[in-house]
């Protein structure tokens, strides 16, 4: 702090004994410590009067957090101070009618979900009915339309057993899959085309595989010179000239099936 001095180095005193201070405008003046010391105390005071009501306010101010428009939230406290008890009654009573309403919705749609799932699984069963109909329709369609039958067709494989027999036995092994009828063997797999490779047997290609594969083959291939009581070696037939069918084949037909191999004359060997 730039005091003034004397000449011989001391700090110039005034007529209290006060230091005299010189400001930074050259201006001189003395300086009251004791004075200076009590104005510094009495801000000090102030400031924490201050800081002290300050936190209060903000400790008050918390409770409100979250309240950005205070002239709203005035008036909701009015309202809600102002509400007589038939008003509470009536708020009651459309919170009852409002619940009573929830409930008859709700079981009203819980009633139409429920007729909804009956009436989709009675389609279902319809479809799946009607779907297996069309399918046996084909896998029959096939037998009967198979050039394994047809004599004038001349297949390696042709048969000497009415349709309605090989589809008793073979009928199971085909599927109709995406409107196509498509064949398995006996291991559960498809059967391929031995002439076009990759793809799925046709109709024809997949049963010869399957008569190939059939254990008693000999018995139902025409011309195969079948064996056992009653085979003449003249084609699958006897002397007389009817069809010859195995006991096991024989066995393996629907009554269906067995009465038309019946009407046809056919004969049943061991």
């Amino acid at each position: 702090m730039p005091y003034k001095y004397n000449a011989d180095g001391t700090i110039a005193l005034d007529e209290k004994k006060l230091p005299i201070f010189i400001h930074a405008n050259g201006t001189e003046a003395p300086f009251d410590a004791e004075a200076t010391l009590g104005t510094i105390t009495r801000l000090n005071g102030e400031a924490k009067t201050h800081r002290e009501a300050k936190e209060a306010a903000e400790s008050k101010l918390k409770s409100f957090e979250g309240i950005e428009d205070g002239v709203a939230a005035l008036a909701a406290l009015n309202t809600v101070k102002s509400l007589s008890s038939g008003e509470l009654k009536t708020a009651a009573q459309v919170k009852e009618i409002q619940d009573a309403a929830a409930k008859t919705a709700q079981e009203q749609v819980a009633a139409q979900a429920k007729a909804s799932a009956q009436q989709l699984q009675e389609l279902t069963a319809t479809l799946e009915k009607r779907t297996t109909e069309l399918n046996n329709h084909m896998i029959g369609g096939g037998f009967t339309g198979s050039k394994l039958f047809n004599k004038e067709a001349k297949h390696p494989s042709h048969l000497a057993i009415p349709p309605e027999m090989a589809r008793a036995y073979f009928g199971n092994n085909f599927k109709v899959e995406d409107g196509k009828m498509v064949p398995y063997d006996a291991a559960g797999n498809k059967i391929f085309s031995p002439t076009r490779p990759g793809e799925i047997a046709d109709f024809d290609e997949g049963l010869a595989q399957l008569v190939a594969a059939c254990p008693f083959k000999e018995q139902i291939l025409a011309g195969s010179g079948a064996s056992g009581s009653g085979a003449q070696g003249n084609g699958g037939k006897t002397a007389d000239g009817k069809k010859q069918i195995t006991r096991a084949a024989y066995d393996a037909m629907d009554p269906m099936a067995r009465a038309g191999a019946m009407k046809e004359g056919a004969a049943i060997v061991d």
